[in-house]
């Protein structure tokens, strides 16, 4: 069972990336900045998060979803959580703690899922 490793995009508020390590040292979690994700399209960015094992965390609701599906087709994801941009930013990084800490990354693969439910 391996831990799950987290992905900002690049739409993804930086307070949720920063706040969740906060409370969660443990984490591992790379903000967008640091993979320099600025300005790269999705179908890329999926590629970038599923060659270094992260679960993608996205605000984007409209066009990654119709992108995730394009890519399990021909490609195998870590992973996409997609949180509402209305969630308060304490409920998302309570969301990312319970799924790093109820779930393992390989119950992740080709799964995407949008909080809340």
């Amino acid at each position: 069972m391996t831990a799950i490793r987290f992905q900002a995009d690049a739409d993804l508020r930086q307070a949720i990336v920063t706040g969740a390590l906060r409370r969660q040292p443990k984490l591992d979690f790379r903000s967008a900045n640091e993979a320099e994700l600025e300005g790269i399209k999705d179908s890329d960015v999926l590629a970038i998060a599923a060659q270094d094992g992260r679960v993608l965390v996205t605000h984007d609701r409209k066009t990654m979803p119709t992108e995730f599906g394009q890519f399990i087709a021909l490609q195998t994801s870590s992973g996409v959580l997609i949180l509402s941009q209305n969630l308060p930013i304490s409920e998302a990084i309570d969301a990312i703690i319970l799924v790093w800490e109820a779930s393992t990354a390989e119950e992740w693969i080709n799964q995407i899922m949008t909080f809340p439910f």
